[in-house]
């Protein structure tokens, strides 16, 4: 199992080498798409140039993604105004950062959107990630999107990261008047682990008591959500003879810990909770269709509004293939619709 194997690989290699390891092994594919709910329309969508802004190298080229030599997705290049490594909290000696990516054009308050990246909980950066090719996209329809970092395994267990993020959020709406955020229209996207976290954020408040640190007087509640091949039921992800992961992240191989189970989103699920876009392929070993699909179910049946998207032969990532259908540019344009519906 893929999982089992970067728990080896990171008693071996520097987070640095991980980070190139990890994505150079993920290789992304999408074919047709089957509906499970909603409605589907793919539209065709405009040649961005893209930059690689990684350590390893740099990149530029025509085609409407980008992966460099090392494989790793490239953010785009944007004709508008970047602030890069802004300290949003310094932790466990840890200076945690994000970026903000503004439209080109801005007048009065604008939705934001966070994007919080993948990596098994143990290694990734905000830089990198199945989602960074959305930012693009995003910023063209107006939105402000904030790549995120927060604190990796094994060095520090869960809930350091969703902590994390409901601080980057929090950090987000305290200056909002900074930055022209419209603090109550944040919305959040992520893939695989970074699909886990912002799930979590869109189903837990301060109840949950991950809540801490600065800017406590404020929420950390977003207003839509985007999971891209998250794990939603971790007990049933972390099956007999795969809990070294587990112990890794999460500090227990126990299926039937609690930490388990208070870090699965389906046992946060309520009625109020922000509209999901669940996005997820068949073929995917790793995080299996049936952890979207259950999600899913429990988000109809709580009366939260959502909709599954499937990618048949869609693997781990959904960074598309040559004969993909939908393409990686219509899953883009599904996440920037979806945004734009309940945040503009």
């Amino acid at each position: 199992m893929f999982m089992l194997q970067l728990l080896n690989m990171s008693m071996k290699y520097s987070l640095p080498s991980l980070i190139v390891v990890l994505c150079a092994a993920v290789t992304f594919t999408i074919s047709a798409c089957s509906q499970v709910h909603g409605t589907l329309v793919s539209t065709p969508t405009e040649s961005i140039s893209f930059t690689n802004y990684t350590r390893q190298t740099s990149v530029t080229t025509s085609e409407s993604t980008s992966t460099s030599q090392t494989g790793i997705v490239s953010y785009p290049a944007l004709d508008s105004a970047i602030k890069r490594d802004i300290t949003y909290v310094t932790v466990d000696n840890v200076s945690l950062q994000l970026d903000i990516y503004f439209p080109k054009l801005m007048s009065g308050k604008t939705p934001a959107v966070l994007y919080v990246h993948g990596g098994a909980w143990m290694t990734g950066d905000k830089n990198i990630g199945a989602g960074s090719q959305d930012v693009a996209a995003l910023t063209a329809a107006g939105f402000i999107v904030v790549p995120v970092n927060y604190r990796l395994a094994p060095v520090f267990k869960f809930p350091a990261m969703i902590e994390d993020v409901k601080c980057a959020v929090r950090f987000l709406r305290a200056h909002a008047n900074e930055y022209g955020i419209d603090p109550d229209k944040i919305g959040a996207y992520g893939g695989s682990a970074g699909g886990h976290l912002v799930s979590l954020l869109g189903l837990t408040d301060s109840n949950a008591g991950w809540d801490t640190r600065p800017y406590i007087n404020y929420s950390s509640q977003v207003q839509a959500v985007v999971d891209m091949f998250g794990p939603s039921d971790l007990p049933a992800l972390f099956a007999p003879g795969q809990q070294q992961i587990s112990l890794s992240v999460f500090g227990t191989s126990d299926l039937k810990s609690q930490t388990l189970i208070r870090a699965s989103q389906i046992s946060w699920v309520n009625r109020g909770d922000p509209p999901f876009l669940i996005l997820q392929g068949d073929k995917d070993t790793t995080v299996p269709l049936s952890q979207s699909k259950e999600l899913y179910d429990c988000l109809i049946q709580g009366g939260v509004e959502a909709t599954l998207k499937v990618f048949k032969n869609g693997t781990h990532g959904l960074n598309g293939s040559p004969d993909m259908q939908p393409t990686r540019q219509d899953l883009t344009q599904m996440l920037v619709e979806f945004f734009k519906s309940y945040l503009k």
